[in-house]
């Protein structure tokens, strides 16, 4: 069965990670750096330093789905800041996916009174 990414939480981890790692080296940054839990369900993205690769790993039923993808052009709009895990919505990753740069958006403002 393929996985239904419209009810599962989706995190990435801003900056760079060494795509040459395995399964079990994201699953450790996933528990470790990213204090998350791997079986949870959730969706977990990763970059690569060029920001032409993204890895995928997800938790289903029996095991766990990793998937890939290369950009022949372009670069992904990523973020690199101080986070070690961004929770990020479906239509953001589709933005993402597209190269829209949803990173770059304004902030809602929120006012408490009117001056």
């Amino acid at each position: 069965m393929m996985f239904d990414f419209s009810n599962a939480r989706i995190f990435l981890r801003p900056g760079t990670t060494d795509m040459r790692t395995g399964k079990e080296e994201l699953l450790h940054i996933i528990n470790d750096l990213m204090k998350q839990d791997p079986f949870s369900g959730a969706v977990f993205m990763f970059c690569n330093s060029q920001h032409k690769l993204l890895k995928l790993i997800w938790w289903e039923t029996n095991g766990f789905w990793i998937a890939q993808k290369t950009l022949e052009k372009g670069r992904w709009p990523w973020p690199d800041t101080i986070e070690q895990a961004k929770e990020i919505k479906l239509d953001e990753v589709i933005m993402l996916l597209k190269g829209i740069d949803f990173f770059c958006a304004y902030e809602p403002l929120k006012y408490e009174q009117f001056d």
